[in-house]
């Protein structure tokens, strides 16, 4: 059984919401789960909400809690937060890996100092899947992570991306793009056009600049962009999909009066809502790192925590990260270090 260690205090409405998706995953999936977080609270939650789960889950002292807004260097001090035990459990072989819906730069620094990063990479990036036209998911990275990068950050997580569309998305030779306003080479600001000459340098199926337009017609299967670029796009691509929804439902609402049409219509909606839900989707795995690691919206319900602990204990039975670093491994040991200065 894959054990799945969860930060209890680090979302918007922990931890009733940690704890209801827990739940549900302990009794849909496979898996067992260490809460990890404030001891009296969450065993007060467990006893309304778990019942019958109880068995499958296990709580895991942590006596402090990482705000939104603290910074990554005060989460660091803090010895005994949810999210540094939760990562802890992790390196020490206790869990398979860690999710959190907590603050995204103090779970990436903690990752990175507790769980320790794969050679070659300087810094974690946050890959997120996004939907197509095309019926398979473009990979969009880094959406948060790191709001600063270089460009030879940029070449490092290219390479990341396309091994993880290589490996785990099974593509064949997949296509990487960066985000930019233009499609031309000359275009975009300095940090994309240094990265561009970098990855020129790399052995992948590199095809230059992207526009924002690009990114869900499935014509390239992975976007690079730095994590203040990405954050933003996929936040914005949250709300139109929200403000769609919406719509469609006053829309339909409005102006269908036969039953049958109605019905017809409502699944039609019900499936176009679950295609754009990224409760669906669960969280973004934090590549880099060693060892699993699923970063979700601070905001998240219940079914995209139960999905998050779905995609840690997927990527732990196929060792997904393993064959993730030695990748990277052989990549950045034979390219990034030799050709990209």
């Amino acid at each position: 059984m894959v054990t799945v260690a969860v930060d209890a205090m680090g979302g918007d409405n922990a931890p009733g919401i940690e704890i209801e998706g827990v739940i549900a995953a302990v009794r849909s999936l496979d898996v067992k789960v260490l809460l990890v977080g404030r001891e009296e609270l969450l065993r007060k939650e467990l006893k309304q909400r778990a019942g019958g789960a109880r068995q499958a889950v296990e709580i895991v002292p942590a006596s402090e809690v990482v705000t939104m807004e603290d910074k990554p260097s005060k989460a660091l001090r803090m010895r005994d937060s949810s999210i540094r035990v939760a990562a802890q459990l992790v390196r020490d072989g206790s869990a398979h890996g860690v999710v959190s819906a907590g603050n995204t730069g103090a779970a990436m620094a903690t990752a990175k100092l507790v769980q320790g990063m794969v050679p070659g990479v300087e810094r974690p990036a946050l890959a997120s899947l996004l939907p197509t036209v095309k019926g398979r998911p473009t990979i969009l990275m880094d959406v948060g992570a790191n709001v600063d990068c270089t460009p030879r950050m940029l070449a490092q997580f290219a390479v990341m991306g396309e091994v993880y569309a290589r490996v785990i998305l099974r593509r064949e030779n997949p296509s990487v793009g960066i985000l930019s306003i233009g499609e031309e080479d000359h275009k975009g600001n300095e940090l994309t056009r240094n990265a561009s000459v970098m990855l020129k340098s790399l052995p992948l199926n590199f095809i230059g600049n992207v526009e924002g337009r690009d990114v869900y017609t499935g014509a390239v299967d992975v976007v690079v962009c730095d994590g203040f670029v990405g954050n933003v796009a996929l936040k914005v691509s949250e709300g139109l999909a929200d403000f769609v929804r919406q719509a469609l439902r006053e829309t339909l609402s409005a102006t269908l009066t036969r039953k049958l049409g109605y019905w017809i219509s409502r699944s039609a909606y019900a499936d176009f809502r679950k295609r754009f839900d990224y409760s669906e989707t669960g969280g973004a795995p934090l590549l880099g790192v060693k060892g699993v690691c699923i970063i979700c919206h601070g905001s998240s319900n219940a079914n995209a925590i139960k999905n998050a602990i779905r995609i840690a204990a997927e990527f732990a039975r196929g060792q997904v990260n393993t064959q993730i670093e030695d990748e990277l491994s052989r990549w950045t040991a034979t390219q990034l270090s030799a050709n990209v200065t």
